[in-house]
């Protein structure tokens, strides 16, 4: 049975720079809803904390990937 490329994304074989790109550009648009909800009149203060815990965990993949690039360096 083959992969589409969506399972690929998500089991983590993709590869590392282009999943890189994805979540930058998700980290973004998770802003701007971030932002929309915040200027509603009365905004939905469990989505805005949904919203803002996938930040911080899109954050910390961001993260580790970026540490993945950098060889380590031994002094």
């Amino acid at each position: 049975m083959e992969r589409t490329d969506s399972e690929t994304q998500h089991q983590g074989v993709q590869d590392p720079g282009a999943r890189l790109a994805v979540l930058r550009t998700e980290h973004r648009d998770l802003d701007t809803a971030i932002d929309a909800l915040r200027s509603m009149a009365a905004p939905d203060q469990l989505q805005l904390a949904r919203l803002k815990k996938r930040k911080l965990r899109l954050k910390d993949e961001i993260a580790v990937l970026e540490d993945m690039r950098v060889p380590d360096i031994i002094a």
